[in-house]
């Protein structure tokens, strides 16, 4: 199972993006769409859009195709959900109960009953924060499990042709977000940031991971412990150790300061 994913500018466009999977045939259990805001906000706009067929596809089109099959609203296809350090999310699809479960919300026991391991297994927990990113910048995400290759292919092209932007693209723009104010923080030790950002950066996105960020350090060091040594696999010969470590220590900060942030907005 591979989790395909693409990030939208507007709801609008991640709700066509939807609406196109699922006539490809991609079962409604396999996509989530998330979006900032309530759900009784999006429950009122829900009962404002027509969902008849001559109309253009719209919300109340993705929810009548998402929620149908016997599936209601309260078995978990729309929920919202307060995220540590970004505030109210509206998850539209059963997959959504995961996702907000891996970034750290309490999801309620009957979505949870509705999940299976089939499901979720395909779902990318290093990914998670790149995903908060997009949707504290006001953006929605959509996620879609495939089966296999030829199903990943057309669920990309069906995301690109409604104008979604990749994961890898949101990622780097989240990094460019971060990137001067780590390389001015990382000069005070004396280091080439320049040299070291690499393995700086990869400990910062290690502390990120879903499975451990919300733990205590003596937790979630043998975690830290076996990513540094993927990436020193990955770069043999070379002294990594140090800054991986810096930036898993920065990642944990960084991590804190949003959970504050969204405490102080709450």
């Amino acid at each position: 199972m591979e989790a395909i994913s693409g990030v939208f500018k507007t709801r609008s466009r991640g709700e066509n993006a939807v609406n196109e999977v699922l006539k490809a045939g991609i079962p409604a259990d396999r996509i989530t769409l998330l979006t900032p805001g309530a759900v009784d906000q999006l429950n009122k706009e829900i009962q404002s859009v027509p969902t008849d067929t001559t109309e253009q596809p719209g919300m109340g089109t993705a929810i009548g195709a998402l929620a149908g099959g016997g599936v209601g609203f309260a078995g978990g296809s729309l929920l919202m959900a307060l995220v540590p350090g970004l505030g109210p999310i509206t998850a539209l699809g059963l997959l959504g109960a995961a996702v907000l479960g891996a970034a750290g919300a309490t999801i309620g026991a009957t979505a949870g009953n509705k999940m299976e391991n089939s499901i979720t297994e395909g779902l990318p927990e290093d990914e998670i924060f790149v995903y908060e990113d997009a949707l504290r910048q006001g953006r929605t995400v959509v996620i879609v499990l495939a089966d296999d290759n030829q199903s990943a292919s057309l669920i990309r092209e069906l995301l690109t042709m409604q104008g979604a932007e990749s994961i890898d693209a949101a990622r780097e723009q989240w990094w460019i977000g971060l990137r001067s104010a780590e390389e001015s923080h990382y000069a005070n030790s004396g280091k080439s940031f320049a040299e070291d950002e690499e393995y700086f950066r990869r400990g910062f996105e290690a502390a990120l991971h879903a499975r451990t960020r919300c733990m205590e350090f003596d937790q979630v060091s043998a975690a830290m412990t076996v990513a540094l040594e993927d990436v020193q696999r990955e770069y043999p010969g070379k002294d990594v150790e140090a800054a991986f470590t810096r930036g898993y220590e920065r990642g944990r900060e960084y991590y804190q300061r949003l959970c504050d942030q969204g405490k102080k907005a709450a």
